[in-house]
């Protein structure tokens, strides 16, 4: 039983360390399964629930949540579109991240598990970053992209990360106080990096009594 969150800077590596660290822990991945359920919760697409996750502008978030048209568990109605908002996506992402930790194991990438799960003591936060550089580079290597496609997209994500983090919670995705481990994973192998962080989130666990 071990239990990790991830945070990732575009480029870090975390869709790389993540499913591996699940699979050296015996633990599963939770990634892509979030904005499923969110999207499930919701009642929307899998698209529309995944572009939330890459946008932090409160006027994207708000009017692209007003479009949507759902139902709650047990509400035979369609709710009115006017009542969802990007609390709303918040609050169903919160309860994913949430029942997946009450379960007492997974690997979370992103979606501000280290925020969400903070009070939780058997939660291992780790934090992937690295000089922007450096992690294009790698973004390149790891996607099989150009240099442009890489730069456009290190430039767009890191700020959608950092908007979504402030926007939402406050807080600053650079501020190390969030993290137990704070690993460049440009400079340090991915493969190293999951040999890192498994005895120590294995440690935690027997700490916490898991």
């Amino acid at each position: 039983m071990a239990l990790v969150t991830l945070s990732a800077a575009y480029g870090a590596g975390g869709d790389v360390v993540g499913p591996a660290l699940a699979e050296r822990l015996g633990v599963p991945f939770v990634d892509r399964a979030i904005p499923v359920q969110v999207a499930e919760r919701l009642d929307v697409s899998v698209d529309d629930a995944a572009a939330h996750d890459e946008q932090a502008t409160d006027s994207f978030l708000d009017r692209l949540l007003r479009g949507f048209v759902g139902t709650d568990i047990g509400v035979p109605a369609p709710l009115p579109p006017e009542s969802f908002t990007s609390e709303d996506f918040r609050k169903a992402t919160e309860a994913v991240l949430l029942r997946q930790a009450a379960a007492g194991e997974g690997v979370i990438l992103g979606r501000a598990g280290m925020i969400v799960l903070r009070e939780d003591p058997r939660v291992l936060r780790v934090r992937l970053d690295g000089p922007r550089e450096l992690r294009q580079r790698q973004a390149m290597a790891i996607g099989g992209i150009d240099e442009d496609t890489a730069r456009d997209a290190l430039a767009r994500l890191d700020r959608a990360q950092t908007d979504y983090v402030r926007r939402f919670y406050g807080a600053d995705i650079h501020d190390c106080t969030l993290y137990h481990l704070v690993i460049d994973s440009t400079a340090i192998g991915l493969d190293a990096c999951v040999e890192l962080i498994a005895p120590a989130a294995e440690a935690l666990d027997r700490a916490s009594g898991g």
